[in-house]
């Protein structure tokens, strides 16, 4: 019997540990993005808040993509505890500089996993992370492409409704 319970799992400890902490991560991108909307949607962006809500839904959608695949390996998911998400925001243009940030955190994070899945020989979590981190080009691509409009059309008159205007129109070929 107690070979069996062994075998419940096919994931290592240590890859259990560091997915339920990427689930936290997305959990809390998501938190993020729907205060960044809901911000934005109270300043008068309402282009911005749209594509936030739309990011923060994305960002669930990758937790539970995590979760699932946790519990499917015979793993334990854990559902996180959401804290410390801002309110408010310094400017417009803060708020994307976060997104960026946020994704960039992301990406280190999918990195570190994608090691400790070599270092544990766990190639079949490698392989289920490497969508993650093809989606990672996308998701600093398209904040950084936003960014870029701040200094490109400036913030000026009528800048930032230009800028707004346009965020959802920022999308990645990847060719």
């Amino acid at each position: 019997m107690k070979d069996l319970l062994r075998l419940k799992t096919s994931l290592n400890e240590e890859i259990e540990k560091i997915l339920n902490e990427q689930v936290k991560v997305e959990a809390h991108s998501s938190a993020i993005y729907l205060a960044m909307s809901s911000w934005c949607d109270d300043q008068g962006y309402d282009f911005s808040a749209g594509y936030f809500a739309k990011q923060a839904e994305e960002e669930r959608t990758h937790m539970l993509k995590l979760f699932n695949y946790i519990n499917d390996r015979g793993g334990k998911a854990v559902s996180p505890e959401i804290v410390n998400i801002p309110k408010d925001f310094e400017s417009f243009r803060s708020v994307f500089e976060l997104a960026l940030e946020q994704e960039m955190h992301v990406t280190a994070q999918f990195n570190n996993i994608a090691e400790k899945c070599f270092k544990t020989k766990d190639f079949v979590t490698f392989q289920f992370i490497q969508w993650f981190l093809a989606e990672q080009i996308e998701e600093e691509y398209v904040a950084r492409r936003i960014l870029e409009m701040f200094d490109v059309i400036g913030e000026e008159g009528t800048g930032r409704w230009e800028i707004d205007k346009h965020v959802p129109k920022v999308a990645y070929s990847g060719e």
